[in-house]
């Protein structure tokens, strides 16, 4: 049974399953179409260092740099409009093959051409992130979003930190505007 995760309450992932080594991190939502399209959620993580910033710009895995330079962290392709039951993200990550000098993984979830379409969180229901064992596709963990975020177009979703031998999963829900560019601006 999967594990609900809530903001500020961290979950260690490998003191619940010995010998994880391989997630997939998850990202689902409801289909809906605001002014004439599509609302299209796109799911990035950024591979940060102690300080807090990206090892290197190629650390931050997404749609445009679909692999991380350790080779951990892979996005395989883009979903526009959360058709379908499941995840319609996702991003693999193999921590046995993380940089060592990484040492936080933030997933953030933007909408695509936000400002152009009028597209905002308060737009978007039932949407979720999972941490899936890749083994058995299980789910350890998962965090749903519930806030209506109305003025709202990127979020940092959850983040995964080292501490020590294992591995930390904790919910986010941190809300902001401005889009994709905004995020980069903070862990550059």
């Amino acid at each position: 049974m999967a594990i609900q995760i809530e903001k500020r309450k961290p979950v260690s992932l490998i003191r619940e399953e010995p010998g994880l080594n391989h997630l997939i991190a998850g990202l689902g939502w409801d289909t809906a179409v605001v002014n004439g399209h599509p609302v299209d959620l796109d799911l990035s993580v950024f591979m940060l260092g102690e300080n807090g910033k990206l090892l290197a710009d190629e650390y931050f895995v997404f749609y445009n740099n679909n692999t991380s330079p350790d080779g951990s962290t892979h996005y395989p392709g883009d979903s526009r409009g959360g058709e379908g039951d499941g995840d319609d993200e996702v991003i693999h990550i193999d921590l046995s093959k993380i940089d060592p000098k990484v040492e936080f993984l933030y997933f953030a979830v933007t909408i695509d051409q936000s400002e152009e379409r009028g597209h905002h969180f308060g737009h978007v229901q039932n949407s979720y992130i999972n941490i899936r064992n890749h083994a058995d596709k299980s789910v350890l963990c998962q965090y749903q979003l519930k806030e209506e975020f109305t003025n709202e177009d990127s979020l940092m979703i959850a983040s995964i930190a080292r501490n020590g031998g294992t591995w930390n999963v904790e919910a986010l829900g941190q809300a902001f505007s401005g889009g994709l560019n905004t995020l980069i601006e903070l862990y550059q």
